[in-house]
């Protein structure tokens, strides 16, 4: 008798907005250069509009140049430290154990992931760091020193959509180009596209939220919990871009708590009657 395969899903981040109310960098860091939020974000737009450049990479090149005109220590783990104070949506800290209680009772394993245009110094620094498989986020190179000096990698809305790629192969490292590149047959791809399911805000996953729905999988906009402002996310809906829009609310009973569990419902009874259309296809 055949192995039953494992059935993995993926439950993949974005980080700021989506698990986070606010940009990461909005807590500790721009207290410590003693700036405020509007202005630090104010100067990044004018500084990508004037040179035409990348807003991400702009807000990267920026972080270096206050923190070293402020003689802030910008290391491993001065990131990791500016990361233990960002705070996240009610019920976030606890919803990785519960989820991943409740798929262990269908028989399904859940990945998480974090896909970001954050860094991913600051977010190896949170209380929930560990509760990933992989966090695909910018980053920095780090001199001699263990100084930060230049990005190394910077994700923006376009080339998210790569990691999605990454995670279906089953790809951790972010320099392999190869083999994603590579034909790998469906049915021996570690996580189905359909086994996806998207968690996202903002203009930044709009690609991603579109690209899971497309291939079968299931995306989720959020929005600020008792906000009025929820045309973004209900015109996402409204356009075929994503699945379902929830308040940013993790708490057990909550929309989005119900809403993955349903999800997680379907993908169980998909597998089985698939099992069950291969059992009778190959009755003799």
């Amino acid at each position: 008798m055949a192995k039953r395969k494992k059935i993995i899903v993926a439950l993949i981040y974005d980080f700021d907005g989506t698990l986070s109310p606010g940009n990461m960098q909005e807590f500790a860091f721009i207290e410590a250069i003693k700036e405020n939020k509007e202005q630090f974000w104010k100067e990044n737009t004018e500084l990508a509009k004037t040179n035409d450049a990348d807003q991400i990479l702009t807000y990267m090149h920026l972080m270096l140049k206050k923190a070293q005109s402020k003689d802030i220590s910008l290391k491993k783990e001065s990131f990791r430290g500016f990361g233990k104070s960002v705070e996240f949506f009610k019920g976030v800290e606890d919803w990785f154990n519960r989820i991943n209680q409740y798929a262990r009772n269908k028989g399904i394993t859940i990945e998480h992931y974090i896909n970001s245009s954050g860094l991913k110094e600051m977010i190896e620094g949170t209380v929930i760091a560990k509760k990933f498989k992989q966090i695909f986020a910018c980053s920095y190179l780090y001199d001699v020193d263990g100084k930060a000096i230049w990005p190394a990698v910077s994700v923006n809305f376009t080339n998210k959509t790569q990691f999605l790629f990454k995670i279906n192969k089953g790809i951790k490292s972010v320099y392999e180009s190869k083999k994603i590149n590579e034909y790998i047959p469906e049915d021996e791809r570690p996580v189905p596209f359909s086994n996806m399911i998207y968690f996202g805000d903002g203009d930044t996953d709009i690609p991603c939220m579109k690209l899971v729905k497309q291939q079968g999988g299931h995306s989720i906009a959020v929005y600020k919990p008792n906000t009025s402002n929820k045309e973004k996310p209900l015109k996402l809906i409204s356009e075929d871009r994503v699945n379902f829009v929830c308040p940013a609310d993790y708490s057990e009973g909550k929309e989005i708590d119900t809403v993955v569990k349903t999800i997680i419902d379907k993908i169980c009874a998909d597998t089985q009657f698939q099992e069950l259309l291969r059992k009778h296809k190959n009755k003799k």
